[in-house]
């Protein structure tokens, strides 16, 4: 994608983000367009973001029914609430600043 110098991206339109929660499972779905640079940018936030938790949520690919990518992270079972931590950074590493859900 090329932009104007100095012009920004806005981050919610090629990625975004869909937050689900009930009694003891989260989790955070990403829809963003076929991209390479968008999903190596995306596993490797996830990656990053393992790292600094030290949380182990589980994540598979997708295909919405809009065609888009979808990368999913999911926590079950999750008494300690980490999984709003983990999400939270996530977005901020991808410079998300809003979920569409």
């Amino acid at each position: 994608m090329e932009m104007l110098k100095g012009a920004l991206v806005d981050r919610c339109e090629q990625i975004k983000a869909f937050h689900q929660r009930e009694e003891r499972y989260q989790g955070l779905q990403l829809e963003y367009e076929h991209s390479m640079g968008l999903k190596e940018e995306i596993l490797g936030a996830f990656e990053t973001v393992k790292l600094e938790t030290g949380l182990q949520p589980q994540s598979y690919e997708d295909v919405s029914l809009n065609r888009r990518k979808l990368f999913c992270i999911e926590f079950h079972d999750e008494y300690d609430r980490e999984g709003g931590r983990f999400f939270s950074s996530m977005l901020h590493h991808l410079g998300i600043d809003k979920c569409a859900v």
